[in-house]
């Protein structure tokens, strides 16, 4: 959410901001209910002093004065309850409204329509087509059925389509790349959580999955919360309600959790292996720090380069893209995505997401910090990056790693986590 004021003395800039990211939202239809709002709030201060003034005058009043007195009072307790009942429509219809409104891109943040417009920043590392193998080249399926490590037709029994079974090895290299990221965040100082994955809705709303994202969100109504589809929810809302010491900041925080998706509008695509799926697990960097565009900003090239350098250690190739406007989301302020090369695609597939909100979360959250010079309280910064997410990112370490006899060489920098194991081959029975 931002700042009313912004939207009351800058319509412009926000009507702008709601364009470049194809957002539909009544800014007009804001500074209309909030004036009303407001008249609604003088209305009431003004009658509620006159209500004071009149019960001191009753008390003094002559006895024959009394009973007009009175019923000039009752007329304004008349008129106090009903602005209360349209106070509290008001306020609610103002709210819906302002949980659609878009936080303010970044102006270096590029403008652009959809995915297509997204702007590369870098490569790191060289892309190993299909045809640069020299044997046969296989995709992650047919190397997991091969190896017996992947059993897709089991988890759809189990649970429905786009539901998939790790099994031996291949369960054991999710948990090694997990084990090497979080070891990683360790070494960088991120203070390690676990957190819940069932939320309240509140907590949903609070970090802007809710109301424009409530379809992607596997919901649990009777009991009023939701599946997490990351982390980033519980660890956000870790500080909610609360007003932190400036000296207290960064808070740098990193947890794993099992995310959930329905994949509602992705009908039809990515059916095939596990890119598209409806659970996986992941490790999540979270930081929480002052009102300072500088700092988060120092703070988001700090989480990208965590993410590039788990990437770096298992050798893979990728590349960072900046996000456009119309891409990146309601409540980002600048964002930008790792994408890693996968043979079976001939093209590099998103495997990490680095957002920069600014306060858009942290005044849904009310999570604030008392700044050192002042003592006053400000609505504090938050982002969020992927350290690593799996079952996809076995997508590219499978098929880049893979051998002519169908075999696949686990990376040097997770055997520690396996075993010692150098090589995956075929079950034997």
């Amino acid at each position: 959410m931002i700042d009313l004021r912004l939207v009351r003395e800058q319509p412009d800039l926000v009507k702008r901001a709601a364009a470049q990211k194809n957002m539909n939202v009544d800014i007009d239809r804001i500074i209309a209910v909030d004036a009303r709002r407001r008249a609604l709030e003088t209305e009431f201060n003004d009658l509620r002093f006159r209500q004071n003034q009149a019960g001191e005058q009753i008390a003094r009043a002559p006895k024959e004065q009394k009973a007009e007195l009175t019923a000039a009072m009752g007329q304004i307790k008349a008129r106090l309850k009903e602005i209360d009942a349209e106070r509290e429509r008001v306020e609610a219809e103002l709210r819906a409204l302002m949980l659609l409104v878009p936080q303010i891109p970044d102006p270096a943040a590029p403008v652009g329509r959809d995915a297509s417009d997204n702007v590369e920043v870098r490569r790191v590392g060289t892309p190993r087509r299909r045809g640069e193998f020299g044997f046969e080249c296989r995709d992650h399926l047919d190397l997991g059925l091969h190896l017996g490590i992947i059993d897709i037709d089991r988890g759809v029994k189990i649970a429905g389509s786009r539901n998939y079974v790790l099994r031996g090895a291949g369960a054991r290299l999710h948990e090694a790349v997990l084990r090497l990221a979080w070891d990683l965040m360790m070494d960088r100082g991120f203070v390690p959580l676990t957190v819940p994955v069932l939320v309240n809705d509140q907590l949903m709303e609070g970090t802007g999955f809710f109301p424009l994202h409530r379809d992607e969100v596997y919901l649990c109504e009777r009991d009023g919360q939701s599946l997490v589809g990351t982390a980033e929810v519980p660890v956000t809302g870790y500080h909610g309600d609360e007003i932190l010491e400036e000296a207290e900041l960064p808070k740098l925080y990193v947890a794993r959790s099992t995310c959930f998706r329905r994949e509602a509008g992705a009908a039809g695509k990515d059916t095939r292996g596990l890119y598209r799926i409806h659970f996986f697990d992941k490790i999540e960097q979270v930081v929480i720090c002052k009102a300072d565009p500088a700092e988060s900003a120092k703070w988001h090239e700090a989480i990208i380069a965590n993410a590039e350098a788990v990437l770096q250690t298992l050798e893979l190739p990728y590349r960072v893209m900046e996000v456009c406007t119309g891409d990146m989301g309601q409540g980002k302020v600048r964002m930008f995505d790792i994408e890693t090369w996968m043979p079976s695609r001939d093209a590099y597939g998103e495997t990490h997401s680095a957002s920069r909100f600014h306060d858009f979360q942290a005044r849904r959250l009310n999570l604030r910090y008392r700044r050192g010079d002042t003592g006053k309280p400000e609505f504090c910064h938050t982002l969020n990056n992927t350290v690593i997410a799996s079952p996809r990112i076995l997508i590219p370490l499978l098929e880049l790693n893979q051998n002519a006899d169908g075999s696949v060489s686990v990376p040097p920098a997770l055997r520690p986590y396996m075993g010692g194991l150098e090589r995956i081959v075929p079950e034997q029975d």
